[in-house]
C-alpha cells in the first residue's frame, strides 16, 4: 500500500451516484483513492474517474490568484491565455466586480445580469449564491447545467407526478424484477450503477429492457433491445401503452386510487398500435408487445433514463410518455418500481434543490408565491424579491445577443462548451460588457472573462453534494487550497457585502457565515424537506435521503409510498411529434452526442488528469458498413460538417451505432462537437435537441 499520512472520507465529485471515496493523503497531496466497503451508495465500487481522476485537483493550471483582464474596457472580447491578464489582490478584485456588478443593476436594471452557479459546486456554495442573486441584485436570472441535460425530465416529471427527483434508491436495484433502460449508456456514464443493474440480471434473475438507438454494452445483458430510429421515443413508449390497455394487463385499482384523465388518455391510445409504431420507428410490432407484457406483468419495475431521452426538442414528451407507462401499470410506490432519471453531475440534483434555477427559491419553493417570497424576505432581513421567473441559461444567451443582458456572473459553469450552436453563443459573449468567473481553471469560457476569482474543488473545502437519489452526503477537506483560492461561498459571501454597500442597501446581515454547516442550517430552515437533516447527522450516518422532514424521520429512500406531491398522478395525451433535424442529401448522416467512460462534461477536469492519456482525443464512431462504403479506416482523420460548423476528429469504427448515425464526445475542446449541434428547444423545458444533428463527413488532410 502507498505510503500516506491521513484518510479522509468524501464523495466523489464526478457523476451523481455519490460514491463514497477515501482519499489517502500524503505532504498535502492525493496519492491514491479507495472505496469503503461498507459505505452506501456503493459499497466498495468505483469507476475509473473516481479511482483515477481526482488528481486534476493539483493540476499545475490551477488558479491560484485573483486575475483582471490586462486590456480591460478595450471595446473588443477575444480570448485570451493566461498571459491576457495580471494578477491581482482579492480586495482589488472583488472591488471591482462589485462595481461592475452594482453599475450594471443602476444603470440597466437587475434583469441586465445573467448567472450561473454550478452543478460542481457544494449545496452550500449555490444557496449563498442565489441568495445573493436574488436577495442583494435583485434578479432571478439564474440557471446551472441541468436546464442543459435533465430540464425536460424535471418539465414532465413535475407535470405527471409534481416531483422531478428520482424516486428510488441505488440500493433498490437488486430487488427489481423487470427494468427498462433508455437513453443511457449506463457502462460509461454511471459506471458503477452499471454494476448493480447487471447484478440483478446476473444474479436475481431480473429482465432488462433496453430502448436505445445504439448497441450499448447493456444490450448484452438485456432481455430485449428495441433499437429505434433517434427521436422516435415517444412512439415506442405510446405503442407499448397501447398493448397494455389492449390486453387489459394496467393496473386499476392503482388507476382508480391514485391518477386522472385515464379515460381521455385510454382513448388517445387507440389508434397507436405497434404496427404503427413499428413504421416509425423500424422497431418490430412483436418486441414492442412482449416488452409492454414483460413490463406491465411484473410485481417490481422501474425505468431508468438518461440524456437520451431528456436532451431533445421532444425531451418533456419523452419524459411524460414513459411517466404515462408507469402510472398505467402501478410502478410507483413501492421499493424497485418509480420513475429514475439519472444525473449527470456529482451535485445537479442538489444544486436544483438550493435553488439554482429561475423560477424556485430552494425546495422548490415558487417565486410567484407571494406567502413564500415573503418566508425568504423575512428570513433574508430584505424587501422587493422578484415575484418573475427569470431566465434559462440559453435565454439568458438569446438576451446577450439583443443587449438586454450586458453582464455575466458564472460560478464554476463553462457556456462555452455547453451551450448548442457554439459559433452563435460566442458572438453573444463577445458583445457582454462584463464576464466574472468563479472557478478553478481558466476554461474556454474564462477566456473571454474580465474578472477570474479562484475558487477550490471537492477536495480542498466542507459541504455537501446530493446524489441522484436524493442523498445528501458530505465533502471534506482534505488538502490545503494552493495559493490565494477560496471557497465558492466565501468569495460569493464576500462579493455580496460589497455589491450590498455599493448598492447603498441597509445591511442585512445575511452573509456573514462562518462554516459551511451553518449555510446549510439556515437553507434546512427554508426547506421543509431539508427539516430533519443536518452536516453532523450526516457524518453520524453517511447519508441521508430527502424528504426528512424533522430529526426523528428516518429518511426517504424511495418515494410516493401514499401519494403524489400533485395529488393524483395525470395522465397526459401525446402526439408523436418529429421535428428534430432531418438528414438530406448534403448531410446524410445523424449526429448524436455524449459522454464515454474515461472523461466527464466538458472535461476541464479529467483533460487535466492522467484519464486523458487513456483517451487524449475526440472520435467519431460510425457502423463498419458506413465506414466501408465511404472507405474510411479506423483512425482516419476526417471533418465532421453540420449547417452550424465544422470541426476535425478521428473514425471509430464500431457496430454500436446503427447505419446513417455517427456517434461523438462532448469532452474535447479541440473539436468542440456543440460546434454542429442545432440550439432547436423543447417548448416546455427550454432544453436544446443534442442527440439530433444532421452532418457530412470527408476525409481531412
Amino acid at each position: 500500500m502507498m505510503k500516506h499520512e491521513k484518510t479522509v472520507r468524501t464523495t466523489c465529485p464526478f457523476c451523481g451516484v455519490g460514491c463514497q471515496l477515501d482519499l489517502s493523503i500524503d505532504q498535502g497531496r492525493i496519492v491514491s483513492v479507495s472505496a469503503p466497503e461498507n459505505a452506501a451508495p456503493n459499497f466498495g465500487r468505483l469507476c475509473a474517474k473516481g479511482r483515477f481522476g481526482t488528481d486534476y485537483v493539483h493540476h499545475p493550471s490551477r488558479i491560484r490568484t485573483p486575475l483582471i483582464r490586462k486590456n480591460l474596457d478595450s471595446g473588443k472580447r477575444t480570448p485570451v491565455g493566461m498571459e491576457g491578464f495580471r494578477e491581482a489582490s482579492w480586495d482589488e478584485a472583488l472591488d471591482l466586480a462589485a462595481e461592475r456588478l452594482s453599475l450594471a443593476v443602476k444603470t440597466q436594471g437587475a434583469d441586465s445580469i445573467g448567472t450561473f452557479c454550478s452543478a460542481k459546486a457544494t449545496n452550500e456554495d449555490t444557496y449563498i449564491f442565489q441568495k445573493f442573486v436574488r436577495g442583494i441584485l435583485k434578479t432571478n436570472n439564474i440557471d446551472h447545467c441541468a436546464r442543459l441535460c435533465h430540464a425536460a425530465s424535471v418539465a414532465g416529471l413535475q407535470k405527471a407526478i409534481g416531483s422531478s427527483a428520482m424516486s428510488n434508491a441505488i440500493a433498490e436495484m437488486k430487488n427489481l424484477d423487470v427494468f427498462i433502460v433508455t437513453g443511457s449508456n449506463t457502462t460509461e456514464t454511471h459506471p458503477v450503477i452499471s454494476t448493480f443493474l447487471k447484478e440483478a440480471v446476473v444474479k436475481n434473475g431480473a429482465k432488462l429492457i433496453v430502448i436505445d438507438p445504439r448497441k450499448i454494452e447493456l444490450s448484452g445483458f438485456a432481455a430485449l433491445h428495441l433499437q429505434h430510429r433517434p427521436g422516435t421515443d415517444v412512439a415506442v413508449y405510446q405503442a407499448m401503452a397501447n398493448v397494455v390497455v389492449t390486453e387489459e394487463l394496467e393496473n386499476r385499482s392503482f388507476i382508480d386510487r391514485r391518477t386522472e384523465n385515464f379515460e381521455m388518455y385510454r382513448k388517445s391510445l387507440e389508434g397507436f398500435t405497434p404496427e404503427l409504431a413499428e413504421s416509425i420507428t423500424g422497431v418490430k410490432a412483436v418486441l414492442i408487445r412482449e416488452a409492454a407484457r414483460m413490463y406491465a406483468e411484473a410485481e417490481r419495475a422501474a425505468v431508468y433514463w438518461g440524456m437520451g431521452i431528456s436532451q431533445s426538442v421532444h425531451g418533456t414528451d419523452n419524459t411524460l410518455s414513459i411517466a404515462n407507462l408507469a402510472l398505467l401499470c402501478g410502478h410507483l410506490g413501492k421499493p424497485g418500481t418509480g420513475l429514475n432519471p439519472l444525473r449527470g453531475q456529482n451535485n445537479v440534483q442538489g444544486c436544483s434543490d438550493s435553488g439554482g434555477l429561475p423560477g424556485i427559491f430552494p425546495g422548490y419553493q415558487s417565486v410567484a408565491d407571494a406567502e413564500i417570497q415573503k418566508k425568504f424576505e423575512e428570513k433574508w432581513n430584505v424587501t422587493g424579491l422578484s415575484k418573475t421567473a427569470g431566465l434559462t441559461v440559453l435565454e439568458m444567451s438569446d438576451a446577450a445577443g439583443k443587449g438586454d443582458i450586458d453582464t455575466y456572473l458564472i460560478m464554476g459553469e463553462n457556456p462555452m462548451m455547453s451551450e448548442p450552436d457554439l459559433n452563435t453563443a460566442r458572438k453573444h459573449f463577445e458583445q457582454l460588457k462584463t464576464i466574472i468567473i468563479v472557478d478553478i481553471f481558466l476554461n474556454e469560457s474564462g477566456a473571454y472573462g474580465d474578472i477570474i476569482l479562484p475558487a477550490v474543488p471537492f477536495a480542498e473545502k466542507d459541504g455537501t453534494f446530493t446524489n441522484s437519489d436524493r442523498r445528501v452526503q458530505l465533502i471534506r477537506k482534505a488538502v490545503p487550497s494552493p495559493g490565494e483560492a477560496q471557497t465558492d461561498w466565501r468569495i460569493i459571501q464576500d462579493l455580496a457585502l460589497r455589491v450590498e454597500k455599493k448598492l447603498g442597501l441597509p445591511p442585512s446581515g445575511g452573509f456573514a457565515f462562518q462554516s459551511a454547516s451553518e449555510v446549510w442550517d439556515e437553507m434546512s430552515g427554508l426547506v421543509p424537506a431539508f427539516g430533519g437533516i443536518s452536516h453532523q447527522r450526516i457524518d453520524r450516518e453517511g447519508g441521508v435521503h430527502w424528504p426528512c422532514p424533522d430529526p426523528a424521520h428516518p429518511g426517504t429512500p424511495y418515494l410516493f409510498a401514499d401519494s403524489f406531491p400533485r395529488g393524483r398522478g395525470l395522465f397526459t395525451v401525446l402526439d408523436c411529434r418529429l421535428e428534430s433535424e432531418r438528414t438530406s442529401s448534403a448531410y446524410p448522416y445523424l449526429l448524436s452526442t455524449g459522454r464515454v467512460l474515461y472523461h466527464w462534461h466538458g472535461g476541464t477536469m479529467t483533460r487535466r488528469s492522467v484519464l486523458d492519456k487513456i483517451y487524449p482525443e475526440s472520435v467519431v464512431e460510425m457502423n463498419p458498413l458506413d465506414a466501408e462504403a465511404e472507405g474510411y479506416e479506423e483512425g482516419q482523420r476526417v471533418s465532421v460538417s453540420s449547417r452550424r460548423g465544422t470541426i476535425i476528429s478521428r473514425i471509430k469504427i464500431t457496430e454500436r451505432s446503427p447505419m446513417g448515425v455517427v456517434f461523438m464526445p462532448i469532452h474535447f475542446a479541440e473539436s468542440p462537437v456543440n460546434e454542429l449541434t442545432k440550439d432547436l428547444r423543447d417548448p416546455e423545458a427550454k432544453i436544446p435537441d443534442f442527440k439530433q444533428s444532421a452532418v457530412r463527413i470527408a476525409a481531412a488532410g
